[in-house]
């Protein structure tokens, strides 16, 4: 007698489920079950992932959904968290099941959410045909009205669903898990069964693996929760019982009940649900009667590139594009070309900046005739197959960059002209990550922070990193880990829930267009926005076939629009992007001279060093600049400058066609594809599956590739040994290369910004200070660039600045909305106010004529503190005033507060000698002419500025030191592109400072340090403390030599040096940068 788990949360009932899906999957085989359910709290966020390990272990797949079901209409929503929705199991029997499982299961979201998805008996009634029904735990409606000795009730409720899902389609759920009152449901359960005839079904309500798991269930519950385990009140699982049981306890558990556990089988029989892996569902592109889609394409593909070749004919491009088009034709991508090429015309036509292309889909000749891509591929020797081939089992991508501030404008196309119902965003899950489940765990056991900070720390902040390998690397951890059982305790549990799903949100540039509705396809949940996204990840949505795309944001290509739009309205009205020449020498000697701050990909710091050797002449250089300049490629650097300077060698003669461009060095990953090609014979789709089969480890198939390479290569008689090395260095590569395809659009967009900084120097840096808006450590860098480049930088003026950082003489004015707690909105309303109506005349004529729910008291002390109103009066004299405008403001004719106004709070200020006016049009005196003088002291108003703009206005509190700094020390704002454990050197003074004593009863201190732009925490220990402490205090100006840490996104400097400013200047001292 068989027995099936049909009751199972895994890891995606988040926060809830500890139960891994492959661990389930596979400890099901092991224990000899030929089935398992999946059945999470309200969702179907792991059904793809749980019926791919199903079948990877040999056991059959049953998809299910443990549903909420509301007490009375799903669009009732008064209660609050009183709110208590019954638990109802449904399972599909059949595909059309599984689609009504998704209709389901999308309309709790999308219809009845609250607090959690619900549904309620109406959408059951409409979505039931292919579902069975399990009556669930005793959060169940019937084991509801049981526990609380109303049968009749439970009667009725049975009878519901028996009406909703037919007799046969209807199970009565036994489970014996040790929770309080759980027979005497179970006695009645069964008798209700009996009478209604009606068969039982024995469940576990499976939420971890083991019983071993409980304790970790437990913390799990608790993160969820935001308690911890000493909480007596908290949420928690009675005893140990709720794990994947074996069918000989499962059997023995129920000897009573022999039936409900052969049910279990016969059950799983039924159910009989297929996802459709491997097909594909391309929506189709609407097209007049008789026109099909080859058709279409092939004409405009036609017509795109005589237009790009300005009429002329090329037979090499003819061809390419004829090979291209029979391929897509082959696969059966020819809509999907058609959607592409039309959104993104439909952002051009209304002069929504695209990029160039993205990824393999720029070696695409037809997406460069269609003008989805704007490289020419045949130029820059672009390889096609890298983004289609007929060995690809994958689909494509097409992703597109548009101008971050308009491309909603592109996805609201994709709605109205497809249909809101086919399109939706992609959800996306943060999982716990090594140091995050530590500071969890931690807080979930009541450790004290200091010792989960210590032990979180230690953990190396990089990607991929987990608390295994951190424990291989980092002896202190390991030490830690084998002396103290709380810390063993704490990595022990943390290692359990590691990488587990912790909440869903919306992936930043995903969208899928589906062929139909979409919760045909998959089930749909409402993002925390309101907008409609999938349940289904990004790499799930590719397995079932569905075309899914980034439409990503990129703020370069705003930047890039903004200038253009300022140069077209002053410098040159004839202005075009698309005209700009490639071959500019004022660009490249900017860029050979490393000054590429604030040039797309290329503004790091070490990345302008290597532009100052690499000396770039030519496009191709920043294409290699951008390949070579990432972690990985940026090893093959020393090599490259050498060979570009000196000789280049080639392993054998037939690798000079394919690596002379990059001067013998592997660059770019499409150079593998070419190598593989013109060594071993292999077609580029081949050769593309090579390079594929590195990436993913895949052994048994590089063990064939291995075997075929030396095979072709012997037949071209290149020797067994150079074969050899050549195959080996592919290995290598392969891992970190960088895609041309990807790196040549990215190199044009990198070279389009170098230009407009070049030679439209204070346009560009107005549309770049602009983007940067409320980033105040990148404001006040580009700033000082500006002022470098001979810019007058212009502060913020109520009379004279725009929303945004605007062009004024040969100087760029700060703009309005970029000043912190203003914001666009208000920025607008100032600026359209004063066009209507001319300059504002005083502070209070300011206040009346904007709407007070904009400007409220915190935004108007910001516009003064900045400086904003200083036509108006002196920074102390607006001060006095404000609370008096702003009263005048309350006396209107309503006599009534907005509803948004801020209270005029009096604080307490100096006393005035002069009355007020309290006439409601006159302008309030500011303050009496005796104190007309007074001012805020310099060191106030330069903080106030740094607060506010990013930068000083009015001074500089390290003007002395500004050169010795720039010299040794690194801006705060460039430590962002650095690595993790990097060793730099900053330099500024000390904004604040906290002393310290350890267990050991060393003194420490953490301190803050501020330069021009930014500021950084830094943590110095007790024996650079000790060398330290003469000259360690507030305002001091200081260098410090360390290393970077991050933590939690926060970056810091564990320092190993510090070093007095002053003393060093006096001294003559000259310490270089790191």
């Amino acid at each position: 007698m068989n027995f099936t788990h049909l009751h199972l949360h895994t890891e995606y009932s988040l926060l809830d489920g500890a139960t891994r899906i492959r661990e389930a999957c596979a400890r099901a085989g092991e224990l000899g079950m030929d089935s398992l359910a999946i059945t999470d709290h309200g969702n179907m966020y792991g059904v793809v992932p749980f019926y791919e390990a199903c079948e990877a272990n040999g056991i059959k797949p049953i998809i299910g959904c443990e549903v909420y079901v509301a007490r009375e209409s799903r669009f009732k929503k008064t209660d609050g968290t009183n709110d208590k929705p019954y638990h109802l199991v449904l399972l599909a029997s059949t595909n059309q099941g599984y689609r009504n499982l998704m209709r389901v299961v999308s309309l709790g979201f999308l219809e009845g959410f609250y607090y959690r998805p619900r549904v309620d008996l109406e959408v059951l009634s409409r979505h039931s045909e292919g579902l069975l029904a399990l009556t669930a735990c005793l959060e169940g409606e019937v084991p509801q009205y049981l526990m609380s000795g109303d049968s009749r009730r439970a009667s009725q409720a049975l009878g519901r669903y028996m009406d909703i899902f037919g007799k046969d389609n209807l199970y009565v759920e036994l489970q014996r898990n040790g929770v309080p009152g759980q027979e005497q449901v179970n006695r009645a359960l069964a008798e209700l069964a009996r009478k209604n005839g009606l068969p039982l079904v024995a469940t576990n309500d499976c939420h971890y693996i083991s019983r071993d798991d409980a304790r970790y269930h437990d913390v799990l519950l608790a993160i969820q929760t935001g308690t911890n385990l000493q909480d007596p009140k908290r949420l928690r699982f009675n005893g140990s019982d709720f794990y994947l049981k074996s069918p000989e306890e499962m059997r023995e558990l129920f000897r009573d009940a022999p039936e409900a556990v052969s049910n279990t089988a016969q059950i799983a029989e039924r159910c009989d649900v297929k996802l459709g892996f491997g097909e594909i569902h391309l929506p189709e592109f609407p097209l007049p009667q008789g026109e099909t889609a080859e058709s279409r394409l092939k004409a405009l593909a036609e017509s795109g590139l005589r237009e790009r070749m300005a009429g002329k004919t090329d037979r090499l491009r003819e061809e390419r594009l004829e090979y291209e088009l029979e391929m897509i034709r082959k696969m059966g991508y020819s809509s999907y070309f058609l959607i592409v090429g039309d959104f993104v015309k439909y952002a051009k036509d209304r002069g929504i900046l695209v990029g160039p292309g993205r990824g393999s889909a720029a070696g695409s000749l037809v997406a460069y005739a269609l003008g989805i891509t704007d490289i020419d591929p045949i130029d820059h020797d672009l390889v096609f197959e890298r983004f289609l081939n007929p060995e690809r089992v994958t689909m494509p991508d097409i992703d597109i960059d548009f101008q971050d501030d308009r491309r909603d404008e592109v996805i609201d196309y994709v709605k109205r002209k497809y249909g809101e119902d086919r399109v939706a965003q992609i959800v996306t899950f943060g999982t716990m990550a090594a140091r995050a489940a530590v500071r969890d765990v931690g807080r979930a056991l009541a450790m004290p922070y200091a010792d989960v900070d210590r032990i979180a720390k230690l953990i190396p902040y990089q990607p991929g990193m987990t608390i295994d390998k951190a424990l291989e690397i980092v002896p202190a951890l390991r030490e830690l880990q084998a002396s103290r059982p709380d810390a063993r305790n704490l990595l022990e549990t943390a290692r359990k829930l590691e990488g587990m799903p912790r909440h869903s949100s919306t992936h930043a540039a995903g969208i899928v267009i589906g062929k139909g509705p979409l919760w045909d396809y998959v089930p749909l949940a409402r993002a925390q926005e309101g907008g409609v996204i999938t349940q289904y990840a990004m790499e799930d949505l590719e397995a079932l076939g569905l075309l899914k795309m980034d439409f990503l944001a990129l703020r370069t290509l705003t930047v890039m629009q903004k200038a253009s739009d300022i140069i077209r309205a002053g410098a040159n009205p004839r202005f075009k992007l698309e005209e700009i020449p490639v071959d500019d020498k004022k660009t490249f000697s900017m860029l050979s001279k490393g000054e590429a701050l604030g040039v797309f990909q290329l503004e790091a710091s070490w990345v302008r060093d290597f532009l100052k050797e690499m000396k770039p002449t030519r496009l191709q250089d920043i294409i290699a600049t951008v390949a070579l300049c990432r972690p990985g490629p940026m090893e093959q650097i020393p090599e490259f400058l050498r060979a570009r300077s000196g000789t280049v060698n080639y392993l054998h003669p037939v690798l000079k066609p394919v690596l002379e461009e990059t001067h013998g060095v592997l660059v770019y990953q499409e150079q593998i594809l070419r190598v593989a090609h013109a060594v071993a014979g292999f077609s580029l789709g081949e050769a593309d599956i090579l390079r594929r089969a590195v990436g993913k480890k895949k052994r048994e198939l590089l063990d064939q590739m291995e075997d075929r390479f030396m095979r072709g290569a012997a037949q071209k008689g290149i020797p067994a040994q150079i074969a050899r090395t050549i195959y080996d260095l592919i290995l290598k590569f392969a891992n970190y290369g960088f895609s041309k395809n990807h790196a040549a659009p990215y190199a044009l967009i990198a070279y389009h910004t170098a230009y407009l900084k070049a030679n439209y120097t204070k346009e560009f840096m107005a549309a770049l200070l602009s983007s940067v808006a409320g980033m105040q450590g990148k404001v006040g860098v580009y700033l000082e660039e500006a002022k470098r480049l001979g810019l007058a930088v212009l502060g913020p003026s109520v009379n004279r600045s725009k929303v945004e950082f605007s062009v004024e003489g040969q100087g760029i004015r700060f703009g309005l909305g970029s000043i912190k707690n203003v914001g666009g909105h208000l920025a607008s309303a100032i600026v359209e106010e004063r066009l209507k109506r001319g300059p504002y005349s005083s502070l209070s004529d300011l206040v009346r004529r904007i709407e007070g729910r904009l400007l409220n008291r915190k935004a108007l002390e910001s516009l003064i503190q900045s400086g904003a109103c200083d036509e108006l009066g002196t920074r102390y004299q607006n001060l006095q005033a404000m609370d008096d405008a702003l009263k005048m403001r309350y006396s209107g004719t309503d006599n009534q507060l907005s509803l948004f106004d801020d209270p005029p709070a009096r604080p307490a200020r100096p006393a005035r000698s002069a009355p007020v006016q309290t006439g409601l049009f006159e302008d309030v005196p500011a303050v009496s002419p005796e104190s007309a003088s007074t001012e805020v002291s310099l060191d106030v108003r330069l903080q106030w500025e740094r607060d506010l703009l990013g930068m000083y206005f009015s001074g500089h509190p390290l003007a002395k030191y500004k050169e010795f700094l720039k010299k040794v020390a690194t801006p705060i704002p460039e430590l962002e592109s650095l690595q993790d454990g990097r060793e730099v050197v900053v330099g500024g003074r000390i904004s604040s400072l906290k002393k310290v004593v350890t267990r050991a009863g060393e003194e420490m201190a953490f301190i803050t340090i501020e330069d021009d732009f930014g500021s950084i925490e830094v943590t110095v220990f007790p024996k650079t403390y000790q060398r330290s402490r003469g000259f360690l205090a507030k305002e001091k100006v200081i260098l410090v030599r360390g290393s970077l840490e991050e933590q939690e996104e926060t970056r810091r400097i564990l320092a190993r040096e510090t070093q007095d400013v002053d003393s060093l200047v006096v001294s003559g001292k000259n310490p270089e940068r790191e």
